[in-house]
């Protein structure tokens, strides 16, 4: 916890004084318990965002490369998602992305936080694509409350194309607690779209973007 906290704080001074940005509703974090943020998801920096910023640790998928390049970069990307517990998930495996949702479950069951992309990964055009249900899964199962958020201006923060980081205003909006009948595993298919639909509402009033009815077509980790 204290290595988690170092980073943290460091992280999160590094984010105040670059970029100034707005954050509001961290109240709405519970102080304690299980619980489940679902953002929208624009940049490759929005889990460092959320993770930093956020009262309290939140575990989120992070790609298996994450931990595996190499170079000064590496090691400080390897060090950050170490330190703050997410989860790596090789792209592309089926099978690992199972195991890994089941990681996430754990973590929910011992108390703690966890991050999920309902729409599975960034949205390159700016638009809130269709929730994917694991999300509506993992609250129907647990019980733990939703906490949407909308994060508005984090695409500018790395354009696409760039590897340098472009210190910018962005925005995070963290909504009040979503709560859901602890049904465990066993829940219908529709019962979960219904929970991932009303999770989406809320991220779409909190970032204000264009919404479609699709999915994302890509289905890589980011």
């Amino acid at each position: 916890m204290e290595l988690f906290d170092g980073i943290r704080w460091t992280t999160r001074g590094l984010i105040s004084g670059t970029c100034r940005p707005t954050v509001i509703g961290l109240e709405n974090v519970p102080k304690e318990g299980p619980f489940i943020v679902a953002p929208n998801h624009l940049s490759f920096l929005d889990s460092v965002i959320v993770q930093a910023l956020m009262p309290r640790p939140v575990a989120f998928f992070a790609k298996a490369e994450y931990f595996t390049t190499k170079g000064v970069k590496g090691r400080l990307m390897r060090s950050f998602f170490e330190a703050v517990g997410s989860i790596p998930v090789e792209r592309g495996e089926q099978a690992a992305s199972v195991q890994a949702l089941k990681t996430l479950l754990d973590i929910l069951e011992d108390g703690r936080g966890i991050g999920i992309y309902p729409e599975g990964t960034r949205s390159r055009d700016g638009i809130l694509y269709r929730g994917r249900t694991g999300v509506g899964w993992l609250a129907l199962t647990t019980g733990a409350p939703v906490i949407p958020v909308g994060l508005i201006g984090t695409e500018k923060l790395q354009p696409a194309g760039r590897n340098a980081v472009k210190p910018q205003h962005f925005t995070m909006k963290v909504g009040a607690p979503l709560y859901f009948d602890k049904t465990g595993p066993d829940h219908s298919l529709p019962a979960r779209r219904q929970v991932t639909d009303r999770i989406m509402d809320a991220i779409a009033v909190l970032s204000g973007q264009e919404r479609s009815t699709s999915y994302n077509q890509s289905k890589a980790i980011e």
